[in-house]
C-alpha cells in the first residue's frame, strides 16, 4: 500500500476546481436551486471525514473500524459548546477537534498495542462503546441526540445560511488537504511511511515506532471531530447514529472508492458515493441495488480507485 499525491499537471485542474466551487452556492442560487447547496456542503463535510480515516489508512496503515467514534465525539463536542454559550465556531471547533483527539489518542494508545484483525476489532469496540455511552446519557440527549440551538459564528458572521456554512466547510476542506499534503513531505511524513511498509527495519534503526503511528492516529481522529463539528452546524443535531460502526464502514467504503493512499481518495469518494445514492434515490426506492452494481463496477475497472486513474506515487 503506498500514498500518493497529484501529478504537477493537475494543480491547475484543482485550482480550477476550488473557483468553480467558490461559485456554486451563487450559480444555485440564481438557478432557485438553493437545497444543494446543504447538499454540496454535506459532500464537503463528509469528503474531509474521509480524508481523516484516508490519514490513519492509506497513509498510516491503521485498518480502523471506529473512525465514526471520533466523527461523533466531534458533533457532540461542538453541540456542548454552544448549549454551554461558547457560540463562536473560531473557539467551538478548536474545542471539538481536540475532544476527538484526545478521545483517538486515548483509544490508540491501547489499540495501536494489538496488529492486523486485532486491532480492527479492538477500535470497533471502542466505537460500539462510545455509541452506547452517548445513547444511555441524558445529558447528551441519549437515543435523541443533542439538539443545537442555532448554528454557531464565526469571528461575529452568522453561519446561518447554508452559502456561509457551505464556505466554511470548504475552506476546512482545503486547509485539512492542503496539510496532509505538507504532512507528505514532511519528515514525520516519510518516517510513518517508511514504518507502513516496513515496521521492523524502522524499529531496528531505532526510531519510536509506536509513537510515530499514535500521533498519526490522533491527527487522523481530530480531523474527524472537525468533520462532525461541521456536519451538527448543518443538521442541527449531533446524533449517536454518527457513531455507529455503520458509518465507519461508510466511511471505509468513500476512501475505497476514491483511492486508499491518494490524496484527493476520500474527496473523490465522498463526491462519487453521495452523488450517486442522491441521483438512484430519485429513479427508484430501490436504489441501494444500482449503487451496488455501480460500486461493483468500480472495484472492477478501478480497483485502486477513482483518484487512482489520475494519481502519481508519493515517494
Amino acid at each position: 500500500m503506498a500514498f500518493y499525491r497529484p501529478a504537477p499537471y493537475q494543480k491547475p485542474v484543482a485550482i480550477a476546481v476550488l473557483l468553480a466551487m467558490l461559485a456554486l452556492p451563487s450559480v444555485l442560487t440564481a438557478f432557485g436551486q438553493e437545497f444543494y447547496i446543504g447538499f454540496a456542503t454535506r459532500v464537503l463535510i463528509f469528503a474531509l471525514a474521509a480524508s481523516s480515516l484516508n490519514l490513519v489508512l492509506g497513509f498510516g496503515g491503521m485498518f480502523s473500524l471506529g473512525h465514526a467514534a471520533f466523527f461523533g465525539v466531534g458533533a457532540y463536542a461542538a453541540a456542548t459548546c454552544l448549549n454551554s454559550g461558547i457560540g463562536d465556531a473560531l473557539l467551538a471547533f478548536p474545542l471539538a477537534m481536540l475532544a476527538a483527539g484526545l478521545f483517538a489518542l486515548v483509544v490508540g494508545a491501547i489499540s495501536l498495542r494489538t496488529r492486523g484483525v486485532y486491532f480492527i476489532m479492538i477500535t470497533l469496540a471502542f466505537a460500539q462503546m462510545a455509541y452506547y455511552l452517548f445513547i444511555s446519557a441524558r445529558v447528551w440527549g441519549g437515543d435523541d441526540g443533542l439538539s443545537l440551538a442555532s448554528r454557531m459564528t464565526l469571528g461575529g458572521f452568522s453561519l446561518s445560511s447554508d452559502s456561509a456554512l457551505y464556505f466554511v466547510a470548504l475552506a476546512c476542506l482545503a486547509l485539512s488537504i492542503v496539510f496532509l499534503g505538507r504532512l507528505a513531505d514532511a519528515r514525520f511524513g516519510r518516517v510513518i511511511q517508511a514504518i507502513r511498509e516496513n515496521e521492523t527495519r524502522m524499529e531496528a534503526l531505532g526510531y519510536p515506532v509506536f509513537r510515530y503511528r499514535l500521533i498519526c492516529f490522533a491527527l487522523g481522529g481530530a480531523l474527524a471531530g472537525l468533520a462532525g463539528a461541521l456536519l451538527a452546524n448543518l443538521t442541527g443535531l449531533a446524533s449517536p447514529n454518527l457513531l455507529q460502526w455503520t458509518q465507519s464502514g461508510t466511511l471505509l467504503v468513500m476512501v475505497i472508492i476514491g483511492g486508499v493512499g491518494y490524496l484527493y481518495g476520500g474527496v473523490v469518494g465522498a463526491l462519487v458515493l453521495l452523488c450517486l445514492e442522491e441521483v438512484l434515490a430519485g429513479f427508484t426506492l430501490h436504489w441501494h441495488i444500482a449503487l451496488g452494481l455501480l460500486l461493483l463496477g468500480i472495484v472492477l475497472f478501478a480497483p485502486k480507485g477513482v483518484a487512482a486513474l489520475f494519481g502519481k506515487r508519493h515517494g
